[in-house]
């Protein structure tokens, strides 16, 4: 989606692998404004082609490169969520002269001991076809207890997560199956040098994939790297608080401060 008076370099957003290169249209009216937004479906996601497990990161983070090269933007600002992060970190440590700022949202630096509890008996009950079974396995997996804390349209976006993973189709059954196997095989990060940008990483306050202590781990390592939280969110925070968390990517992405937010804990 271009923008023919940007403020800023243009705007990758690089989303999880529950999610699509459709998946941010919702945040398109308040970032749209301010740069030219660009999505994609890379190798073994969305709709794009099949990956075997044997690629791993740095493949993907090379095909975000081909892209760029292509759509010839030598500069960019890059948002990485989730999985997003993982594609993302990799993609400016290869490739650092392509970044010009970096956020990362529900990131780490380590595979959550969750998701590789979790892993194993997915892959079963999704290889099996007992796709309800999976969905609720899911659910639980990506968004926190009710308990854990109060979350903005919590049992909203859990019985939208539940009815996505429904209506997967046998292809994006086979891609999440090998998703998975290629995380688990691969790992998530890789200690190579990390472009000294501005940074910001953050993350739902009540995040139990992902906890903020991950997010603070994966800042640390990242030169000039800030850390937040947004409240009354969980893992999902980027749907829970659309609105909030664009706000957030937007003004970050603008130079304009982020301290003091009403919506966020104090920055680190």
């Amino acid at each position: 989606m271009r923008q023919e008076a940007p403020q800023t370099a243009p705007l990758v957003l690089l989303g999880g692998s529950s999610q699509n290169r459709y998946s941010w249209q919702g945040h398109e009216k308040w970032l749209a404004p301010l740069c030219t937004l660009v999505t994609v479906d890379l190798p073994g996601y969305g709709s794009a082609d099949f990956l075997p497990a044997e690629y791993d990161i740095g493949f993907l983070a090379d095909a975000v490169r081909h892209m760029l090269v292509e759509i010839d933007m030598p500069e960019v600002n890059l948002f990485g969520g989730c999985f997003g992060e993982v594609v993302g970190l990799r993609f400016a440590q290869l490739h650092p002269e392509f970044v010009r700022r970096i956020v990362f949202c529900g990131a780490a630096k380590r595979l959550p001991d969750l998701y590789t509890e979790a892993v194993p008996k997915l892959t079963d009950v999704l290889e099996r076809g007992e796709i309800d079974d999976a969905a609720e396995g899911l659910v639980r997996l990506f968004m926190s207890n009710p308990g854990a804390g109060q979350v903005r349209k919590h049992a909203a976006v859990a019985r939208l997560l539940h009815r996505q993973f429904l209506n997967q189709t046998p292809d994006e059954i086979k891609k999440a199956v090998e998703h998975n196997t290629r995380l688990t095989t691969h790992g998530c990060y890789e200690p190579l040098p990390v472009p000294d940008v501005p940074s910001l990483v953050f993350t739902g306050e009540h995040d139990t994939l992902c906890t903020p202590e991950m997010g603070r781990e994966l800042a640390a390592i990242m030169p000039s790297a800030r850390f937040t939280t947004i409240t009354e969110a969980d893992h999902l925070v980027t749907v829970e608080r659309r609105e909030e968390s664009a706000d957030l990517i937007g003004r970050f992405c603008t130079d304009r401060p982020i301290d003091g937010l009403p919506y966020c804990t104090p920055v680190e």
